[in-house]
């Protein structure tokens, strides 16, 4: 993963190159020279905590180059960050910092300061967690926390020195590249296109998540930096091409996250007429894993996920729990050079990491179809998954925290299409008698626990209970079909 090494190759460019652009961002321009300055810096105020060597801290992943060079320090000194969403509500990153051992809760400030608040210790909390290993990672990523409480994902030193290379080799990437760099500073696509692009002395454009819905602002970018490398979910080709502009300099274009609608993939071609066209699909355990080189005037049906990344293996598994050995439908397990070692979170792993074939393969919960030339299809979620803004979200989980609220008696959380995030999650909430819920009350509850993608969109209080199935399940369904009536209306 990002390393000492990955800081030390930064500051030779701040050394070697002063001028070159590293980082913009809004109206900043930052050198090479200048991201090397503040980090030198950030290293100093952080030696002048005395932390032991390899210590754990937490630096919340705000999308700016003062979190950049904060996190290069870290890495410098050869400590572990732990590097959540900034939009955790504050109960779970509590709970996240005292399982991963963190000692400090990081931020640096606009003008490059370092605030530092100590983490006390809570042994009750981190047992059954592992003791994060800077010999293995410097950085540990969460899963999307749609409980509220992540599970923590080392990424290992090795799979990010891998990935690079494969990245590089797979899009023929120079130093003269500029990507746009539209996810949050803690998803995994920033393994790509912040930390890649950083380590080869290339530059990156980065997005500010308070403007990431912004059309206007996404698509000046694009243009006014002549990026060559954009990398994404649909509904950021879906702001990119709002106003009908082309972007002429992309040589690159990834397709991330979710599937890309057939009706926006026909306008992509035009919007970007130099550009080589991949969808790309992985998740937090194992990076990418497939890859499949897109013709977007071409395409007729559903798009394929692709073929196993180089070093990648990938099994079907049928229901009985069999390899299947040639074309068929069922869950996929993956193994990639670039996987994690397990969760932070001992008894996860033996669920999901399984031996097989002398390789550690990952249980992904996706189906997919594979073809008798070796063409993999997805064919949706073996749980109760969906993805939102590209975002994998457990709709039951989220049901979980909102049936946490001492005036909900029963919610059941269902997925409504959305023509800008894909999907949106629709809360129906039963409040117990006599109470006085708002929506207002609820959400700020759902703020506390969840990330922002996993708040529901919109939220239905009544005092009637569900509607039911006639086995007396909630009827999902019926639910489903109001809310797009009332939708309509």
């Amino acid at each position: 993963m990002p390393s000492s090494l990955l800081a030390e190759t930064v500051a030779a460019h701040g050394e070697d190159r002063p001028h070159r652009i590293a980082l913009h961002f809004n109206d900043q321009a930052v050198s090479y020279g200048r991201l090397n300055d503040l980090t030198r810096s950030l290293r100093g105020h952080l030696s002048q905590l005395n932390l032991p060597a390899g210590s754990t801290v937490c630096v919340p992943a705000h999308k700016n180059p003062q979190t950049v060079a904060l996190l290069l320090a870290v890495f410098h000194e050869g400590h572990i960050a732990l590097a959540p969403s900034p939009d955790l509500g504050g109960d779970a990153l509590e709970r996240l910092a005292r399982q991963a051992r963190v000692s400090h809760l990081l931020t640096a400030t606009a003008d490059g300061e370092l605030t530092a608040a100590p983490v006390p210790a809570d042994e009750v909390e981190a047992e059954g967690f592992a003791v994060p290993d800077p010999a293995r990672t410097r950085l540990l990523l969460t899963t999307s926390g749609s409980t509220g409480t992540p599970k923590i994902v080392p990424i290992e030193t090795a799979g990010f020195d891998a990935f690079t290379d494969w990245a590089v080799g797979e899009f023929a990437l120079t130093p003269d590249e500029t990507a746009l760099s539209y996810a949050p500073l803690n998803f995994d696509l920033a393994l790509l296109d912040v930390w890649t692009f950083l380590q080869l002395g290339a530059c990156v454009v980065l997005v500010e998540q308070q403007r990431a819905t912004d059309a206007a602002h996404l698509a000046a970018l694009a243009a006014r930096h002549d990026v060559t490398f954009v990398q994404g979910v649909p509904m950021m080709y879906r702001l990119l091409l709002e106003n009908g502009g082309t972007f002429a300099a992309v040589r690159h274009a990834i397709f991330t996250g979710d599937r890309m609608p057939a009706d926006l993939l026909r306008r992509v071609a035009p919007a970007f007429p130099r550009a080589a066209f991949h969808n790309v699909f992985g998740c937090t355990e194992t990076n990418d894993s497939f890859i499949h080189r897109v013709d977007p005037t071409a395409v007729d049906g559903p798009m394929p996920i692709g073929l196993p990344i180089r070093g990648t293996d990938a099994l079907v598994v049928n229901a009985e729990g069999e390899a299947l050995a040639s074309a068929g439908t069922g869950e996929l397990l993956v193994s990639t050079p670039f996987q994690t070692g397990g969760y932070l979170r001992r008894d996860l792993n033996d669920a999901v990491f399984t031996h097989l074939e002398g390789r550690v393969f990952y249980r992904t919960g996706d189906i997919v179809t594979r073809t008798t030339e070796g063409l993999y299809f997805l064919e949706g979620r073996a749980d109760w998954h969906v993805k939102v803004r590209g975002v994998r979200t457990n709709l039951q989980e989220v049901e979980n925290v909102i049936t946490a609220h001492p005036d909900v008696a029963e919610a059941v959380v269902v997925p409504l299409p959305d023509p800008q995030a894909g999907v949106r999650l629709h809360a129906h909430v039963t409040h117990r008698p006599g109470s006085g819920l708002t929506s207002l009350r609820l959400r700020t509850h759902l703020g506390r626990q969840l990330p922002r993608h996993a708040i529901p969109a919109s939220v239905h209080l009544t005092a009637a209970p569900l509607p039911r199935t006639s086995t007396g399940k909630p009827d999902r369904n019926l639910i489903k079909q109001n809310r797009l009536k009332e939708s309509d209306a």
